[in-house]
């Protein structure tokens, strides 16, 4: 068998997708149901039907797109990965996983391979939380990791339910028929851009994940007592503000004494009300992100966050309220898809580095069904979630063509 990648194709349709955005070039903004994401979703759904593969898509919206084997009943092989892009993003991040994968099925069709086992590109519904919320939406419901009624209960910041979102996109259907039954993989692949520098720093190129690390979503609430910035005196404010920036160096202090490098805090938000110059902050909305490799230590830095809050609250006399949104386990890859992809790297000569995602993805949830693992590829600098995030297309190419192996390993 001899594998061909199509590099030209490939990269151009990276920047056709990309043309599908709320933003004006090179930033890349695709918010789930929006009509630049329904746009490139139909665009996406004609480049398989082209390819040859038979199309569906469930009620969320998760679209499959699958080369028949020579035993359709046997566990499927899968691949995929996400098109929606928060605001302000770039072009690669899902995408590579994406169109790399309906590229590596075309270049096994065109070396004359047949799988036993059907291969299936799976494109995910709302890997980004940006819209709901709350990330990985459509592999939470494929994995039965989210149910339905929670699911039915999300809104978007306008206050719009999903379910009235989805059903006017068009996506129709019993929510309770989006899981997936046990056995439906025999295994999952998902090629993605690193989000980080290593690969790039150490000359490596590509990197096997063996574990994917936990999140934590939490909101917080802090109410504090506003007034004229010059009326109020300093010993008698209640000052929002002030509260919620203790409250962030707290959390950024309790993820560097964690002792591992693998823990990492964020407060990626900071809603300020009313925010007026003259006015003093009598409400803070924050959104906090806690990841680990280990569920102990990340539940730990959510425990000393709580703990800071009620210090900061009797210190500042303010009222803080914490909403845990999602707080999900860390997935070990399966050794069945780890070894089919280190076997693929040396087939071709490839350097590769066995290694953690602190990014979480839709293969976190996927690994509660079946066996998983990802493979990245390097992105300049480490960047991502940016208008300058940048693969090469080498690097691209590199990590379809393994992805392309080790389909065609599994497949067989």
């Amino acid at each position: 068998m001899k594998l061909a990648i199509d590099r030209d194709r490939l990269l151009s349709e990276v920047e056709t997708l990309a043309s599908f955005s709320n933003a004006d070039a090179p930033a890349v903004t695709r918010i789930v149901f929006t009509p630049a994401d329904l746009k490139a979703r139909a665009w996406l759904k004609a480049r398989c039907e082209d390819a040859g593969l038979i199309l569906r898509q469930d009620p969320i919206g998760n679209i499959f797109a699958r080369w028949s084997g020579s035993n359709p009943a046997a566990p499927v092989v899968g691949t995929g990965s996400h098109i929606d892009a928060i605001p302000n993003a770039g072009k690669y991040d899902g995408v590579v996983g994406v169109l790399g994968g309906l590229e590596a099925i075309r270049a096994l069709r065109k070396s004359g391979f047949q799988p036993e086992h059907s291969i299936e590109l799976l494109v995910f519904t709302s890997e980004e939380p940006t819209r709901f919320g709350i990330g990985c939406l459509g592999s939470r419901l494929l994995s039965g990791t989210l149910s339905a009624d929670t699911f039915r209960k999300l809104t978007d910041s306008d206050g719009t339910s999903i379910e009235k979102v989805r059903l006017a996109a068009g996506f129709a259907g019993d929510l309770e028929d989006v899981k997936l039954a046990t056995g439906y993989y025999k295994g999952f692949v998902e090629l993605h851009i690193e989000q980080g520098a290593i690969l790039e720093r150490q000359g490596i190129s590509l990197g096997v994940v063996t574990n994917i690390a936990a999140p934590a979503s939490v909101r917080v609430s802090i109410e504090g007592s506003g007034g004229h910035a010059g009326g109020v005196l300093m010993p008698d404010r209640k000052d929002a503000l002030c509260a919620a920036a203790e409250l962030i160096l707290a959390i950024e202090n309790a993820a560097c004494i964690s002792g591992a490098m693998d823990t990492v805090a964020t407060v990626g938000m900071c809603d300020v009300f009313p925010g007026a110059v003259n006015s003093i902050p009598s409400l803070v909305r924050l959104s906090v992100d806690i990841r680990d490799t280990n569920l102990h230590r990340r539940d730990a830095v959510i425990q000393q966050m709580e703990a800071a809050c009620c210090t900061i609250s009797q210190k500042r006399y303010v009222s803080i309220n914490t909403e845990v949104l999602n707080a999900d386990a860390p997935a070990n890859s399966s050794p069945l898809v780890v070894d089919a992809l280190t076997q693929s790297c040396r087939k071709h000569g490839l350097s590769f580095l066995p290694m953690v995602s602190r990014a979480y993805h839709d293969s976190l949830f996927m690994a509660r069904i079946a066996p998983v693992a990802m493979l990245f590829i390097p992105c300049r600098y480490g960047y991502s979630h940016r208008p300058d995030e940048y693969a090469t297309p080498e690097d691209i190419a590199r990590g379809t063509l393994v992805l392309a192996e080790t389909l065609a390993a599994l497949s067989a």
